[in-house]
């Protein structure tokens, strides 16, 4: 049994041994040989139809890189940059290592050139010396421009500070940068010195004698911080309380809960006014600040006067009329908005404040930032507008 099982096995092998009958013969072989010195850059596609035209014989890439190699062919790709002496060779390998195409390298200026609100040359020279003051000791690893336009980017784009683009400063130095200017009040002198600027081109005083009063209510985000309820309004976070000159540029800024009433912080919002610019004589305000806070801010700054433009719908006052004149009152709701003269300013300064995405609604944790932002995004405003009329009168 055991016999008969070698000699099966053995014919078995003898029968694979002899396999398939291989597609070329030695004829074949040294046409393969010729075609492909012949054609020495072409593919092992292009290779295997010359050699089915030469030889009749269709084969697969497969079989055909097998007999290749017996030949003894093999495929030689040469290095970047061509071949030649070691010192050409070592050229071409760092040729080869260079990377061409966008890199870092080519993001360095971008935040200058690819953010619509960043500072122009013309806007960063009326401002530069009051952010680059002397530095003693090692000098500063980012420019105060691009600071200043970092934090544009992060007011206009309503962004947390962590998610500043890296084409920018790091946002932990942008956020202690805009923390220390505000405590300064850098951001402040940037837009007393832009709203004298304006003041001057549109034929006013540098030194304003009047301003309109009002407060605007904005919701706060889950930063924490001080907050309030404006049942009023409605609103669950903060009240800006401004004063503004007859332009509408901003001479004061006072920031508190929604709850505080705008007869309660109306002192100190005057009182940081008049301090400032004592020149003011006149304050126009709405009808929440009539009665004792109109005469208490009166008695408290001799000299000031303090106007109430009510709205003509309002039927707590009603109007006085002589002798049998009628007048018909208009047909407008007491909460329908009318800009009212000498008023209507204040209301498009808060409506201005709204724009930037950050303010949309107070997004920090303290009242200190909160004002800072206002004065920034106010000293901005004026910087484009001044630079824009300036381009225009070139024009």
């Amino acid at each position: 049994m055991a016999n008969d099982k070698n000699d099966r096995s053995g014919e078995a092998k003898s029968k694979r041994g002899r396999g398939r009958p291989l597609a070329f013969d030695e004829a074949s072989l040294e046409m393969v040989r010729r075609v492909v010195r012949e054609n020495p850059s072409a593919t092992m596609v292009e290779l295997a139809d010359a050699i089915e035209q030469e030889t009749e014989i269709r084969t697969s890439r497969t079989t055909l890189n097998k007999r290749l190699k017996e030949l003894g062919f093999k495929r030689v790709i040469p290095p970047r940059g061509g071949t030649g002496t070691d010192a050409e060779a070592e050229g071409a390998a760092v040729a080869s290592a260079r990377r061409y195409g966008y890199a870092d390298r080519h993001r360095t200026k971008a935040a200058e050139a690819l953010y619509h609100h960043n500072l122009s040359d013309a806007e960063w020279d009326l401002v530069a010396d009051i952010f680059e003051d002397k530095v003693r000791g090692r000098p500063r690893t980012y420019s105060r421009r691009m600071m200043i336009e970092a934090m544009s980017y992060v007011v206009r784009g309503g962004i947390p500070w962590r998610m500043l683009p890296h084409e920018f400063p790091p946002w932990h130095q942008v956020y202690k940068t805009f923390r220390r200017w505000g405590h300064q009040g850098r951001f402040e002198r940037m837009h007393d010195r832009l709203r004298g600027m304006w003041r001057d081109r549109e034929g006013r005083a540098v030194e304003p004698t009047a301003g309109a009063l009002d407060s605007q209510s904005v919701k706060t985000s889950a930063q924490g911080g001080i907050k309030g309820y404006d049942a009023g309004k409605k609103v669950k976070g903060r009240k800006r309380h401004i004063l503004t000159d007859t332009l509408g540029l901003i001479l004061a800024i006072v920031i508190t809960a929604a709850s505080v009433q705008d007869r309660d912080a109306a002192p100190s919002v005057v009182d940081a006014a008049v301090s400032k610019y004592p020149t003011v004589e006149k304050v126009y305000v709405d009808s929440a600040y009539a009665g004792r806070c109109k005469r208490a801010l009166q008695e408290s700054h001799p000299g000031l006067t303090i106007e109430v433009a009510r709205h003509p719908a309002d039927r707590s006052v009603g109007r006085l009329i002589e002798g049998q004149q009628v007048l018909p009152f208009p047909e407008i709701a007491r909460g329908t908005f009318i800009p009212l003269p000498k008023r209507w300013v204040v209301e498009r300064t808060n409506a201005w404040n709204s724009r930037p995405r950050r303010l949309v609604a107070d997004q920090d944790r303290t009242l200190a930032s909160s004002t800072a932002w206002i004065w920034f995004v106010e000293a901005r405003r004026l910087s484009r507008r001044l630079v824009a009329t300036t381009e225009t009168d070139k024009a």
